[in-house]
């Protein structure tokens, strides 16, 4: 039996130990607590920052606009330039850029605000930004040359060009299936970083090694990130060369057409000519967020979703990361200016003669998409949406152009550029603050709708 000092010491002992253990607890939470109120303080530090930068601009461009917005608009166009000013007015635009070319000239070519609004360094000609998934639409015109010179059959299994593809239910997947987002490949198992797309065989291996989420070719949904990999390595098999979208993209397009636009940036590429983007901050996510679809906004909570952990692929993706934009990531990672997507989309518009593009193929760009069997509702981002050869068509929850031969990407935040081949325009928005639309964001559409509304315009005087 212990006696009753030797109690006491024990008793004392477990005293100081429990003491010393809740002191260490309780200054863990304290520096968790503090810890979380400084980054919220930083958080809306940065919200005030972006705000009042927009506020100035706001002020700075009703007094003087041309203080803020530089480039030129031919006669007829003025409308758009003033919505590109009206951005900045009414809808909190930071920093911008427009190109429009039609029938082959170039009518549009603004750009203003801050490529970044916290140092507020301005936006300037040669002003670069990453684009998002505007990128899959550059990407997807390198597979339709591909076709274009036979490499490529959109009804081919993929499996012909890529054996190893052949795995886990995916041996009859189509490249039209592929494109159009219907072979259930929006996952990946495995996990890899940013930096691992620098190796193609090691993310070939794994992109062929991964099982489909639903029975190929029945429905469809966004394949947010993968996309860009499984089109890098089919044009890596069917290129004669075995080039990548990326140096496909600027031996065969970039460089003939002196396109300043880049799918892996090189190092020649300073920090000072691009733009820094910014996410929308809590609050503005929390305020704005009944602006997604239903489905959406449960999947952004649900951390078992497709969508949410799509957002996860690769890890340490980070658009102002000098790694994340040298990598060649074809689904979200294209960085340049306005100016090179529009030319390149409008002569994508015209048929592509310069590059001896195929009727055929031209043709099947401009067709509607073709709907899987149980309908256009996309199951990853919870609306109605229209695939077809990587590029997204026009519908009911996404209507541009005023026809149905129109093909081109949206990227995150509100980029967009696309070809109107009936009317013979190349069209591209980039910017570097993000909105919070799915689709359609007001910044784009407002110059979108201007733009139509000025070639209507013009076409009804020319009839006169």
């Amino acid at each position: 039996m212990p006696n009753l000092l030797s109690i006491k010491r024990r008793f004392f002992i477990l005293s100081v130990a429990f003491n010393f253990s809740s002191f260490f607890i309780f200054d863990s939470i304290l520096k968790f607590l503090v810890m979380r109120k400084i980054l919220s303080l930083i958080v809306t530090f940065l919200s005030v920052v972006l705000l009042l930068s927009g506020c100035s601009l706001s002020y700075k461009i009703k007094r003087n606009p041309d203080s803020v917005v530089k480039g030129y608009v031919a006669p007829g166009f003025e409308e758009v330039k003033q919505e590109f000013i009206n951005n900045y007015i009414h809808r909190n635009e930071n920093g911008a850029a427009l190109s429009i070319y039609y029938k082959g000239e170039q009518v549009v070519d603004l750009w203003g605000g801050y490529s970044d609004a916290l140092t507020k360094k301005e936006w300037e000609e040669d002003t670069k930004v990453i684009v998002f998934s505007t990128t899959k639409g550059l990407a997807a015109l390198c597979l339709a040359m591909a076709h274009s010179k036979g490499w490529l059959d959109y009804n081919e299994r993929v499996s012909k060009y890529w054996p190893e593809f052949a795995q886990n239910g995916k041996e009859d997947i189509t490249v039209k299936q592929l494109l159009a987002h219907e072979a259930g490949l929006c996952l990946v198992d495995e996990e890899f970083e940013i930096g691992d797309l620098t190796d193609f065989e090691y993310i070939a291996e794994i992109m062929a090694r991964q099982e489909p989420l639903w029975e190929p070719g029945i429905q469809h949904g966004y394949h947010l990130s993968t996309m860009g990999m499984y089109m890098n390595e089919l044009m890596r098999r069917v290129d004669p060369k075995e080039r990548s979208i990326g140096v496909f993209f600027a031996e065969e397009f970039a460089k003939p057409l002196e396109l300043d636009f880049y799918i892996g940036l090189p190092d020649s590429i300073s920090n000072e000519e691009l733009a820094k983007v910014y996410y929308p901050s809590i609050g503005q996510f929390i305020l704005n967020i009944n602006k997604m679809p239903k489905k959406m906004r449960k999947d952004f909570r649900n951390k078992e979703s497709i969508l949410y952990r799509s957002f996860k692929i690769p890890e340490k993706f980070s658009p102002n990361n000098r790694l994340t934009q040298s990598v060649e990531m074809p689904s979200g990672n294209g960085i340049g200016d306005a100016r090179s997507i529009a030319k390149l989309y409008s002569i994508f518009s015209r048929g592509a003669k310069e590059f001896d593009f195929d009727e055929e193929t031209f043709s099947l760009l401009k067709q509607p998409a073709v709907v899987p069997t149980k309908g256009a509702f996309d199951i990853v981002m919870g609306l109605d949406t229209y695939f077809s050869y990587g590029f997204i068509k026009p519908g009911p929850d996404f209507i541009y152009g005023d026809n149905s031969s129109v093909f081109g990407t949206p990227g995150a935040g509100g980029s967009f550029g696309f070809a109107d081949p009936e009317n013979e325009i190349g069209y591209a928005y980039v910017m570097s603050k993000m909105g919070l639309y799915l689709v359609n964001d007001p910044r784009e559409v407002a110059l979108r709708k201007a733009m139509y509304r000025c070639i209507e315009k013009l076409k009804n005087n020319h009839n006169d």
